[in-house]
């Protein structure tokens, strides 16, 4: 009979989870709920200490595995290829600080003084290395040539940041970061290394085993956005601010960073980059490394001005993960 027929039913609720899948990405899923619980259950004493060092064999683990997968024919191209390590130390430190130096043209009655002065000291960092490897991965880009920009900017921005800082912002140094270059070192620049001296052998084998890589690439994404925001709440860095201050500045960073992603992956295109290229220029240009932002802020600043200057740093890397996790899986789907 047709009132005990069920099969309307199916295919209506087949479309709306269809439509779910479509619109809600799983990895976006899991960094809120880390972040949740990072803000409920932040790391301290001696768990945070163990969390650190599971991060770091983690990402140290991830970068072995780039370099014996990837053949090392393509990492010398990525390193031949000039036009794309330029345009993305261009994003990194004219083009983003340009943005930031817009950013002090907000009211202050939106936007207090102190986060302004935060996302100022944000547009003059380098790009964040693990992060835009792994969306350049996941979004089936240039991984070579990403690995060797965001290393690249990374070790200029440890001597570049800091003049930056004293010529924009006033702020008296007291000293390099050298804990940055020797993190880029051990974690990422050696790990890669041993990987590619490997590869011949191992490399056959990963690359007929992608899941396992893809595994990785999302361990260390929640890692880091779990161990960030614990940080923030560990240390009381948000106590001070007020649930209208943290929306305003939630609004300036997504601005911020549609703005570099949509400049990026234009002007990848209007350079001549190839697809691979253009998605490494728009995953490394358009981030900033929180790893290397909070120790360089100790330094830079007085602790006072250190705990507001973070927060858009902490902020905009929240936004940078989740948006760009999005982005990546979207352009991976159609690569």
């Amino acid at each position: 009979m047709p009132d005990d027929d069920p099969g309307p039913a199916v295919p209506r609720s087949s479309a709306v989870l269809s439509r779910v899948r479509a619109w809600v990405d799983p990895l976006v899923v899991m960094i809120v709920a880390v972040l949740v619980v990072g803000l409920l259950w932040p790391a301290r004493g001696g768990f945070a200490e163990v969390l650190e060092v599971v991060r770091t064999g983690a990402i140290v683990v991830l970068f072995f595995l780039y370099g014996a997968r990837m053949p090392t024919h393509e990492v010398l191209r990525g390193l031949r290829n000039w036009r794309l390590q330029g345009s993305m130390l261009a994003a990194t430190y004219v083009v983003f600080p340009v943005l930031g130096l817009a950013a002090q043209l907000v009211p202050d009655a939106f936007l207090a003084p102190e986060l302004q002065t935060g996302l100022l000291y944000l547009s003059l960092l380098p790009s964040t290395v693990q992060a835009s490897i792994v969306f350049t991965s996941l979004a089936r880009g240039n991984v070579a040539g990403a690995i060797t920009g965001a290393t690249i900017s990374n070790v200029v921005g440890v001597l570049l940041t800091p003049l930056l800082v004293t010529l924009l912002l006033g702020a008296t140094t007291g000293g390099l970061d050298a804990g940055s270059v020797r993190g880029v070192v051990l974690q990422i620049l050696l790990p890669f290394v041993a990987g590619q001296l490997v590869e011949r052998w191992l490399g056959p084998w990963l690359r007929a085993r992608p899941l396992l890589t893809r595994v990785c690439d999302r361990l260390v994404i929640l890692l880091v956005a779990y161990t960030s925001v614990s940080e923030a709440q560990a240390t009381g860095a948000w106590d001070h601010v007020t649930l209208a201050a943290l929306a305003a500045l939630v609004v300036v960073c997504s601005v911020l960073l549609a703005a570099m992603l949509a400049l990026t992956w234009w002007s990848g295109a209007r350079i001549g980059l190839d697809r691979g290229d253009r998605i490494a220029l728009l995953m490394c240009g358009s981030k900033k490394s929180l790893a290397t932002g909070l120790p360089m802020a100790a330094v830079l600043f007085s602790p006072v001005v250190a705990a507001s200057v973070a927060l858009p740093v902490i902020v905009f890397h929240q936004i940078q993960l989740a948006t760009c996790a999005v982005v990546a899986r979207r352009l991976g789907a159609v690569g």
